[in-house]
């Protein structure tokens, strides 16, 4: 099956249970939320590795709270065959992933090997039906001969240079885009524009919490930015669309260039030659603490990255209708 292909009609139909992965992410919490005000849905099985006072989550009966280590296949294996299928879960939804600074094995086992688990189990299980997965526009090439307005065809990021938070992204993009047309389970994978929310691990959000936002001298690219409230909607849309599969752009409301963000931010703008920009920010984050990479984020700072979101909306419903309350969060 081809990229982005989809199989038969859109049925919007709630689901009986959810297994929810990453529930204590910001984007997890919103949707623990909205799934427990659909009276409809029986069971929402929410899953991280904090407890369930650090987790702070709703408290429901029909919420289960389970600590996983996503990396141990068989934990994994006892959550999908025991409190999952007990349960009656129907549809997973996967957006566990390290945030950027973090690298090494134990980190790619949880970015591309437990996708690679869970789909392989998720083929035979009694109750499982639709898998969602949160991808995200790093997948993608961007350079200066590709287009600024991205397709889900659009070359992804195969460089053996690119930093282990991109590549371990476009590895298990990959992987479950793999299994689209060849599994019973059907899969949609949902390649979100960066969602700039506190707590959320967005790049630009850690960079638009300094005082002052170096960017690099004569360039000004386009951004697109994602608030919580249309991230959660998006991902709803695509739990209920029982029926399709295949891969989704989901672009934000906002559309604006960088030195904008910086203004709304309340920050200062202070453009610097290229060159010198990789070594400042390793000044930050060494003296500073701060989680941003200039290796990451090279590419937004020269050149447009924006989401074509028809797909999602002719397929899933979605159109963004939220934009972002400026400044976005401490």
């Amino acid at each position: 099956m081809s990229e982005g292909a989809t199989t038969g009609a859109v049925r919007h139909r709630p689901p009986r249970g959810v297994l929810l992965l990453g529930a204590t992410t910001p984007l997890g919490r919103s949707l623990c939320a909205e799934l427990l005000a659909d009276p409809s849905i029986q069971a929402v099985l929410a899953v991280a590795l904090e407890s369930w006072e650090e987790a702070k989550l709703p408290a429901d009966p029909r919420l289960t709270y389970q600590q996983v280590d996503l990396t141990r296949p068989r934990r994994m294996h006892r959550l999908l065959f025991g409190a999952a299928r007990d349960l009656g879960v129907d549809v997973l939804v996967h957006i566990a992933m390290h945030r950027a600074y973090e690298s090494g094995a134990r980190v790619h086992a949880q970015n591309v090997e437990a996708l690679r688990w869970i789909l392989t189990l998720s083929e035979r299980h009694p109750t499982l039906r639709r898998l969602v997965f949160r991808s995200s526009v790093e997948v993608y090439r961007v350079q200066e001969n590709l287009p600024t307005l991205i397709t889900e065809d659009h070359p992804l990021d195969f460089s053996t240079e690119a930093p282990q938070w991109v590549r371990d992204r476009v590895e298990a993009d990959v992987l479950a885009c793999m299994r689209m047309g060849m599994s019973p389970v059907e899969v949609a994978v949902l390649r979100c524009s960066e969602l700039l929310a506190p707590g959320s691990g967005s790049q630009l959000h850690d960079y638009l919490s300094a005082p002052f936002c170096l960017r690099s001298a004569g360039f000004d690219p386009m951004l697109n930015v994602l608030s919580l409230e249309d991230a959660t909607r998006a991902f709803l849309l695509a739990i209920r669309a029982g029926g399709t599969q295949g891969i989704f752009n989901i672009p934000g409301a906002d559309t604006l260039p960088l030195a904008e963000c910086i203004r709304r931010s309340g920050r200062h703008s202070v453009p610097l030659p290229g060159p010198l920009l990789a070594p400042a920010y390793r000044l930050r984050r060494r003296f500073a603490g701060s989680q941003f990479s200039y290796r990451i984020y090279r590419g937004r700072f020269h050149f447009a990255a924006i989401l074509d979101g028809t797909r999602a909306r002719e397929v899933l419903g979605y159109v963004p209708q939220h934009p972002l309350q400026w400044p976005v969060g401490p």
